[in-house]
């Protein structure tokens, strides 16, 4: 097998929208946190391929590799053949009904993996080495007879089963076992926050939660009523995007993973585990633009929960639950993903000032009401505490939406959502959704920040909108400004700051840096941004075929299994930063949305592919 480190792309994702775990393409799971996607890690090799732990399944002897999602699903198999045989193997955290697992009694937290042997004849190898807590615990693992082997970590107890009859190797578990054309091996590893423990059975029991696992994920993607381009790479995103919701308070975070670098060996290594304010806007309009109506009324009563506290104040980001995430801190025992440190937990932009989440979040809501829906009198109450906000503090500096931790600086794209905060507000004002707000004080601070925009934000030399007011640098978010509505993208403005982007920031045909600064410290490209310039263009910057080359050629730069994380690396083409990343998912789906609007008013509607 190869000993290299898996690199990012290698990687595939599995979860119950309550925690995730990352499997590489040879069978190993290198990344779990247990209970909660911001939990403490299990296996963590992902981090440090010595001391975070990993529980690895494959054959003996070298192996050609292929892999897939079953359609429509989130089960991973993963197929090894060899010079002997073909194993499958099926990765997958079972999810059905609520009802349905108080019917049978399933586990709190459980992930199943299942070989197959296909063809032939396979010696499988097993190594389960748990490391709790980043790797700072090794665990005592006791042999519990015929209830498996398990950990008791105070009143916490994680159980492994196994068809294959584990040795303790050191500290941890291992297994061989050969297996011939037609049989299964079965493993089980569940958690309990507080013994007893429902302990799961294997044998026919893993086949039947498999089949329930299949039957919801596709149940799911089929509510999605979405009939256009790219349909299989659209639902995928979606299945994506599921992944990474915690379904108990409908929060979706950013990723699954901590500390992936956007560059290796630099020091751009953050914790997106936790839900970001920012992402609200685009949220709602993919999941209401796919059909999603439960998913997206989830996701804004998070939303309404979350702010409670801190209103008129918006934190950057919350936790799952609508708390403030833990302070941010190094864990320095752990190398780092290929060297490149430090390991963050918690985030520090927490405590920013980012003035563009109000734009964010009132875009989320004034998509989600429509145009007729009344609005009850919580969601009027945080909408008009966003407008108040906004219009005592829109002329003030910020950190911006790429959270540089440097000083604040006045950011055209905050300025450009405080705009639309008002833009927005004033609109449902005067359809008579929203009453009780300042009228006359919001339609004058929405005229002066316009006016403040297309002034000063506006370079006459560069003939582009830049990233600051009065700067000279550029900004991929700028395009922005067309689909948020304050410029037409055929205007001559929006035209020629799409070619001075394309000319600056663009280093292959659908990629671009997200702006000048990260070009010039040879980050990635930013992956959600070739997805904001195919919606650019497909909005009216561009010819369609234009807006399909590009969208197209962005896609292109999903993993095999059709997922993206947060950069890529113009030159080899490598993930970048944490992984899967949900906002550039949600550039996809809105991409897609607009692209599918375009082909529909000029009746040019492609079918999927």
């Amino acid at each position: 097998m190869n000993t290299d480190p898996p690199k990012i792309q290698d990687y595939a994702v599995i979860g119950d929208g309550r925690s995730a775990a990352l499997v590489s393409r040879h069978g190993s799971i290198d990344w779990l946190c247990w209970p909660r996607f911001d939990s403490s890690s299990v296996f963590a090799a992902l981090l440090d391929q010595k001391v975070g732990g990993h529980w690895s399944i494959h054959p003996a002897g070298d192996a050609q590799i292929t892999r897939r999602y079953l359609h429509d699903t989130n089960v991973l198999e993963t197929e090894f053949s060899t010079a002997s045989g073909k194993i499958v193997l099926t990765d997958f955290m079972p999810v059905t009904s609520e009802e349905k697992k108080k019917e049978q009694l399933w586990p709190e937290h459980e992930l199943i993996r299942q070989v197959r042997v296909a063809q032939g004849e396979a010696h499988l190898m097993i190594d389960f080495s748990p490391r709790l807590d980043y790797g700072r615990i090794v665990p005592q693992i006791k042999n519990a007879g015929k209830l498996g082997w398990r950990i008791d970590i105070g009143t916490c107890v994680f159980t492994i089963r196994s068809d294959v009859e584990f040795v303790q190797d050191g500290h941890g578990l291992s297994g061989t076992a050969t297996l011939k054309a037609g049989e299964v091996a079965s493993f089980s590893l569940s958690y309990s926050a507080e013994a007893p423990a429902v302990i799961p059975p294997l044998g026919d029991l893993v086949a039947h939660k498999l089949q329930l696992s299949i039957d919801w994920w596709r149940n799911w993607a089929d509510q999605a009523k979405y009939e256009g381009p790219h349909r299989d790479e659209v639902i995928r995103s979606a299945l994506a995007l599921k992944l990474l919701s915690y379904a108990p308070s409908g929060a979706i975070i950013a990723a699954p993973t901590t500390s992936l670098p956007e560059t290796v060996g630099g020091d751009r290594n953050w914790d997106y585990r936790f839900a970001w304010l920012r992402d609200a806007a685009f949220t709602v309009r993919a999941l209401f633009g796919l059909g999603y109506k439960d998913d997206a009324e989830a996701f804004v009563n998070w939303l309404l929960h979350a702010t409670r506290l801190t209103r008129p104040q918006l934190r950057v980001l919350y936790d799952v639950f609508g708390e403030s995430p833990p302070d941010e801190r190094v864990l320095g025992h752990l190398h780092g993903y290929a060297g490149s440190q430090p390991v963050r937990v918690g985030n520090e932009a927490r405590d920013q000032l980012q003035l563009d989440t109000y734009g964010e979040v009132v875009e989320a809501a004034t998509h989600f009401v429509g145009t007729e829906q009344r609005l009850d009198r919580e969601m009027q109450q945080m909408l008009r505490q966003c407008g108040d906000y906004v219009c005592a503090h829109w002329s003030e500096p910020d950190n911006g939406m790429w959270e540089y931790r440097d000083a604040r600086r006045h950011y055209t794209h905050s300025r450009l959502m405080c705009w639309v905060t008002l833009d927005r507000l004033l609109q449902l004002h005067r359809r008579g959704q929203l009453s009780g707000i300042a009228a006359d004080k919001f339609e004058k601070a929405w005229r002066e920040i316009r006016q403040e925009i297309e002034e000063r934000a506006w370079n006459e030399h560069l003939q582009s909108y830049t990233q600051e007011l009065d700067g000279e640098a550029l900004d991929s978010n700028a395009l922005l400004l067309a689909l948020h509505g304050f410029e037409d993208a055929a205007s001559a403005r929006m035209q020629e700051t799409h070619r001075r982007i394309r000319a600056r920031l663009g280093p292959a045909p659908g990629l671009l840096y997200r702006d000048e600064r990260s070009a010039e410290k040879n980050e990635g490209a930013f992956a959600l941004c070739g997805f904001w310039e195919a919606d650019f263009l497909a909005r009216g910057g561009g010819s369609l075929d234009e807006a399909r080359g590009v969208f197209k050629a962005a896609l292109a730069f999903a993993n095999d299994l059709g997922l993206f994380a947060e950069e890529i690396d113009p030159i080899t083409a490598d993930a970048l930063g944490n992984f899967p990343q949900g906002f550039t998912h949600l550039g996809v789906i809105n991409a897609a949305l607009s692209l599918r609007d375009r082909e529909k008013r000029e009746g040019k509607l492609e079918g999927p592919s």
